[in-house]
Protein backbone atom coordinates (compact mmCIF):
# COMPACT_ATOMS: atom_id res chain seq x y z
CA UNK A 1 0.00 0.00 0.00
CA UNK A 2 1.24 3.40 -1.12
CA UNK A 3 2.03 6.22 1.66
CA UNK A 4 -0.78 8.53 0.21
CA UNK A 5 -3.98 6.08 1.37
CA UNK A 6 -1.78 5.42 4.25
CA UNK A 7 -1.34 8.91 5.52
CA UNK A 8 -5.46 10.28 3.83
CA UNK A 9 -6.43 7.80 6.47
CA UNK A 10 -4.65 8.33 9.17
CA UNK A 11 -5.68 11.98 8.70
CA UNK A 12 -9.17 11.43 8.69
CA UNK A 13 -9.27 8.89 11.67
CA UNK A 14 -7.60 11.98 13.54
CA UNK A 15 -10.05 14.64 12.52
CA UNK A 16 -13.09 11.75 13.19
CA UNK A 17 -11.79 11.05 16.46
CA UNK A 18 -10.20 14.50 17.76
CA UNK A 19 -13.07 16.26 16.57
CA UNK A 20 -15.36 13.66 17.88
CA UNK A 21 -13.67 14.33 21.61
CA UNK A 22 -13.45 17.60 21.20
CA UNK A 23 -16.66 18.15 20.51
CA UNK A 24 -18.66 16.03 22.93
CA UNK A 25 -16.00 18.62 25.55
CA UNK A 26 -18.18 21.42 23.78
CA UNK A 27 -21.44 19.92 24.37
CA UNK A 28 -20.65 19.09 27.59
CA UNK A 29 -19.70 22.79 28.32
CA UNK A 30 -22.63 24.09 26.71
CA UNK A 31 -25.32 21.81 28.31
CA UNK A 32 -23.55 21.01 31.71
CA UNK A 33 -26.14 22.37 33.33
CA UNK A 34 -28.72 20.08 31.31
CA UNK A 35 -26.90 17.07 31.64
CA UNK A 36 -25.45 16.66 35.09
CA UNK A 37 -27.72 14.41 36.69
CA UNK A 38 -27.17 16.33 40.44
CA UNK A 39 -26.05 19.74 41.49
CA UNK A 40 -22.12 19.32 41.37
CA UNK A 41 -21.70 21.37 45.23
CA UNK A 42 -24.79 19.40 46.31
CA UNK A 43 -23.80 17.70 49.95
CA UNK A 44 -24.34 13.87 50.88
CA UNK A 45 -22.34 13.22 53.88
CA UNK A 46 -24.46 9.53 54.35
CA UNK A 47 -23.06 8.53 51.05
CA UNK A 48 -19.47 9.72 51.47
CA UNK A 49 -16.72 8.37 48.87
CA UNK A 50 -19.51 5.80 48.00
CA UNK A 51 -18.57 3.51 45.30
CA UNK A 52 -20.35 4.00 41.61
CA UNK A 53 -24.19 3.00 41.76
CA UNK A 54 -27.80 3.72 40.27
CA UNK A 55 -27.73 7.30 41.65
CA UNK A 56 -24.05 8.22 41.91
CA UNK A 57 -23.18 6.68 38.34
CA UNK A 58 -19.46 7.60 39.12
CA UNK A 59 -19.47 7.54 42.80
CA UNK A 60 -18.70 10.16 45.19
CA UNK A 61 -16.04 11.95 46.97
CA UNK A 62 -15.10 13.19 50.38
CA UNK A 63 -17.95 15.69 51.06
CA UNK A 64 -21.09 13.28 48.94
CA UNK A 65 -20.85 15.27 46.19
CA UNK A 66 -21.61 13.43 42.48
CA UNK A 67 -18.46 13.26 40.66
CA UNK A 68 -20.02 12.67 37.56
CA UNK A 69 -21.96 16.46 37.84
CA UNK A 70 -18.84 17.62 38.95
CA UNK A 71 -16.34 16.02 36.12
CA UNK A 72 -19.73 18.08 33.46
CA UNK A 73 -19.17 21.32 35.92
CA UNK A 74 -15.32 21.13 35.24
CA UNK A 75 -15.78 20.32 31.61
CA UNK A 76 -17.67 23.70 31.71
CA UNK A 77 -14.30 25.55 33.46
CA UNK A 78 -11.75 24.23 31.45
CA UNK A 79 -13.54 24.79 28.48
CA UNK A 80 -14.35 28.21 29.42
CA UNK A 81 -11.02 29.22 30.19
CA UNK A 82 -9.19 27.64 27.39
CA UNK A 83 -11.14 29.55 24.94
CA UNK A 84 -10.80 33.22 26.84
CA UNK A 85 -7.15 32.25 26.86
CA UNK A 86 -6.63 31.54 23.43
CA UNK A 87 -8.80 34.41 21.98
CA UNK A 88 -6.56 37.04 24.49
CA UNK A 89 -3.38 35.66 23.26
CA UNK A 90 -4.09 34.70 19.61
CA UNK A 91 -5.45 38.51 19.43
CA UNK A 92 -3.14 40.37 21.03
CA UNK A 93 -0.33 37.77 19.38
CA UNK A 94 -1.38 38.51 16.17
CA UNK A 95 -1.42 42.56 16.27
CA UNK A 96 2.19 42.47 18.10
CA UNK A 97 3.41 39.65 15.87
CA UNK A 98 2.05 41.46 12.48
CA UNK A 99 3.53 44.51 13.43
CA UNK A 100 6.59 43.23 14.08
CA UNK A 101 6.81 41.09 11.15
CA UNK A 102 5.44 43.66 8.67
CA UNK A 103 6.78 47.27 9.54
CA UNK A 104 10.38 45.76 10.61
CA UNK A 105 12.64 48.51 11.98
CA UNK A 106 12.51 49.72 15.71
CA UNK A 107 9.46 48.34 15.90
CA UNK A 108 10.41 44.85 15.23
CA UNK A 109 13.34 45.70 18.12
CA UNK A 110 11.23 46.80 20.76
CA UNK A 111 8.17 44.44 20.23
CA UNK A 112 10.74 41.88 20.03
CA UNK A 113 12.80 42.97 23.01
CA UNK A 114 9.74 42.49 25.28
CA UNK A 115 8.42 39.65 23.54
CA UNK A 116 11.77 37.64 24.37
CA UNK A 117 11.67 38.74 27.92
CA UNK A 118 8.24 36.50 28.61
CA UNK A 119 9.66 34.14 26.34
CA UNK A 120 12.90 34.07 28.80
CA UNK A 121 10.40 32.60 31.45
CA UNK A 122 8.99 29.11 31.42
CA UNK A 123 4.76 29.44 30.60
CA UNK A 124 3.12 27.90 33.80
CA UNK A 125 6.07 29.41 35.51
CA UNK A 126 5.05 32.86 34.42
CA UNK A 127 1.47 32.28 35.10
CA UNK A 128 2.30 30.90 38.41
CA UNK A 129 4.21 34.51 38.96
CA UNK A 130 1.12 36.52 38.00
CA UNK A 131 -1.03 34.28 39.82
CA UNK A 132 0.15 34.79 42.89
CA UNK A 133 0.45 38.55 42.46
CA UNK A 134 -3.27 39.17 41.04
CA UNK A 135 -4.64 36.09 43.09
CA UNK A 136 -7.00 33.60 42.34
CA UNK A 137 -10.12 33.99 39.99
CA UNK A 138 -11.55 33.13 36.41
CA UNK A 139 -10.38 36.25 35.31
CA UNK A 140 -6.84 36.44 36.64
CA UNK A 141 -6.10 32.55 35.00
CA UNK A 142 -7.33 33.99 31.53
CA UNK A 143 -4.53 36.79 31.75
CA UNK A 144 -1.61 34.98 33.41
CA UNK A 145 -2.39 32.00 30.78
CA UNK A 146 -2.77 34.48 27.80
CA UNK A 147 0.24 36.44 28.82
CA UNK A 148 2.21 33.10 29.33
CA UNK A 149 1.43 31.74 25.52
CA UNK A 150 0.88 35.11 23.71
CA UNK A 151 4.56 35.05 22.61
CA UNK A 152 4.54 31.82 21.00
CA UNK A 153 1.66 33.11 18.80
CA UNK A 154 3.93 36.35 18.27
CA UNK A 155 6.73 34.29 16.87
CA UNK A 156 4.40 32.28 14.69
CA UNK A 157 2.79 35.50 13.47
CA UNK A 158 5.96 37.08 13.07
CA UNK A 159 7.41 34.01 11.24
CA UNK A 160 4.49 34.10 8.65
CA UNK A 161 4.53 37.86 8.06
CA UNK A 162 8.07 38.11 6.93
CA UNK A 163 7.05 34.91 4.34
CA UNK A 164 4.56 37.09 3.17
CA UNK A 165 5.88 40.94 3.19
CA UNK A 166 8.39 40.11 0.17
CA UNK A 167 5.89 38.90 -2.27
CA UNK A 168 4.64 40.62 -5.38
CA UNK A 169 0.67 41.06 -4.40
CA UNK A 170 2.08 43.08 -1.36
CA UNK A 171 4.19 45.34 -3.91
CA UNK A 172 1.82 45.66 -5.81
CA UNK A 173 -0.91 46.96 -2.89
CA UNK A 174 1.78 49.83 -2.17
CA UNK A 175 2.03 50.52 -5.60
CA UNK A 176 -1.58 50.99 -5.74
CA UNK A 177 -1.47 53.54 -3.20
CA UNK A 178 -2.75 51.45 -0.74
CA UNK A 179 -1.28 52.32 3.24
CA UNK A 180 0.44 50.09 5.51
CA UNK A 181 -2.83 49.58 7.57
CA UNK A 182 -4.97 48.21 4.82
CA UNK A 183 -2.33 46.27 3.09
CA UNK A 184 -1.82 44.64 6.55
CA UNK A 185 -5.74 43.95 6.74
CA UNK A 186 -6.48 42.90 3.30
CA UNK A 187 -3.45 40.81 2.14
CA UNK A 188 -1.17 40.03 5.11
CA UNK A 189 -3.88 39.00 7.96
CA UNK A 190 -5.96 36.95 5.35
CA UNK A 191 -2.57 34.61 5.10
CA UNK A 192 -1.70 34.48 8.72
CA UNK A 193 -4.93 32.29 9.48
CA UNK A 194 -3.99 28.50 8.64
CA UNK A 195 -1.43 28.79 11.18
CA UNK A 196 -2.90 30.79 13.27
CA UNK A 197 -5.77 28.04 13.39
CA UNK A 198 -2.89 25.47 13.91
CA UNK A 199 -1.69 27.12 16.69
CA UNK A 200 -4.97 27.92 18.57
CA UNK A 201 -5.89 24.50 18.19
CA UNK A 202 -2.90 23.20 19.91
CA UNK A 203 -3.03 25.90 22.70
CA UNK A 204 -6.19 25.12 23.77
CA UNK A 205 -4.71 21.89 24.93
CA UNK A 206 -2.04 23.22 26.68
CA UNK A 207 -4.23 25.47 28.02
CA UNK A 208 -6.43 23.23 29.45
CA UNK A 209 -3.01 21.18 30.79
CA UNK A 210 -1.69 24.43 32.52
CA UNK A 211 -5.30 25.21 34.40
CA UNK A 212 -6.03 22.21 35.45
CA UNK A 213 -2.14 22.41 36.86
CA UNK A 214 -3.03 25.30 38.60
CA UNK A 215 -6.02 24.53 39.95
CA UNK A 216 -4.13 21.43 41.61
CA UNK A 217 -1.40 23.67 43.05
CA UNK A 218 -4.28 25.73 44.43
CA UNK A 219 -4.17 28.97 42.36
CA UNK A 220 -7.44 27.94 40.34
CA UNK A 221 -10.35 28.63 40.23
CA UNK A 222 -11.28 28.95 44.00
CA UNK A 223 -12.97 25.88 45.64
CA UNK A 224 -15.98 24.68 45.91
CA UNK A 225 -16.46 25.54 42.14
CA UNK A 226 -15.45 22.19 40.64
CA UNK A 227 -12.48 21.58 38.41
CA UNK A 228 -10.16 18.92 36.67
CA UNK A 229 -7.49 20.11 38.47
CA UNK A 230 -8.94 20.64 42.23
CA UNK A 231 -10.55 17.51 42.27
CA UNK A 232 -6.99 15.87 41.78
CA UNK A 233 -5.90 18.13 44.52
CA UNK A 234 -8.66 17.12 46.53
CA UNK A 235 -8.53 13.46 46.13
CA UNK A 236 -4.98 12.87 46.68
CA UNK A 237 -4.90 12.45 50.32
CA UNK A 238 -8.29 9.44 49.30
CA UNK A 239 -5.81 7.69 47.23
CA UNK A 240 -6.02 4.54 48.77
CA UNK A 241 -9.71 4.48 49.89
CA UNK A 242 -11.17 5.71 46.73
CA UNK A 243 -8.75 6.03 44.07
CA UNK A 244 -11.68 6.93 42.09
CA UNK A 245 -11.46 10.38 42.86
CA UNK A 246 -8.25 10.65 41.22
CA UNK A 247 -8.53 8.70 38.57
CA UNK A 248 -11.64 9.58 36.85
CA UNK A 249 -10.43 13.49 36.41
CA UNK A 250 -7.25 12.31 35.26
CA UNK A 251 -8.53 10.34 32.63
CA UNK A 252 -10.58 13.43 31.38
CA UNK A 253 -7.62 16.02 31.02
CA UNK A 254 -5.78 13.00 29.58
CA UNK A 255 -8.65 12.00 27.03
CA UNK A 256 -9.39 16.18 26.23
CA UNK A 257 -5.35 16.43 25.52
CA UNK A 258 -5.19 13.36 23.30
CA UNK A 259 -8.71 14.53 21.52
CA UNK A 260 -7.16 18.17 20.89
CA UNK A 261 -3.56 16.70 19.81
CA UNK A 262 -5.09 14.41 16.91
CA UNK A 263 -7.69 17.41 15.84
CA UNK A 264 -4.78 19.63 15.30
CA UNK A 265 -2.54 17.26 14.04
CA UNK A 266 -5.42 16.67 11.25
CA UNK A 267 -5.52 20.52 11.26
CA UNK A 268 -2.34 20.96 10.35
CA UNK A 269 -2.57 18.28 7.78
CA UNK A 270 -5.18 20.17 5.80
CA UNK A 271 -4.04 23.59 5.61
CA UNK A 272 -0.30 22.81 5.20
CA UNK A 273 1.05 22.80 1.96
CA UNK A 274 3.93 20.87 3.14
CA UNK A 275 1.82 18.05 4.28
CA UNK A 276 -0.42 17.51 1.51
CA UNK A 277 0.22 14.47 -0.97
Amino acid sequence: MSAVPIRAARRNANAVLGGGIVGLLILLAVLGPQIAPHNPLGLDLLSRMSEPSAKYWLGTDEFGRDILSRLIYGARTSVWISFATVAFAVFFGLIFGVLAGFLRGWTDRILMMFNDAFLAFPGLLLALGIMAIAGASRNAIIIALGLAYMPAVVRVAKASVMSIREREYIEASRVMGNSELTTMLRHVLPNCVAPMTVLATTMFGWVILSESALSFLGLGVPPPAPTWGNMLATGRPFITQAPHLIILPGLCISITLLGVNMLGDAIRDRLDPKMQG
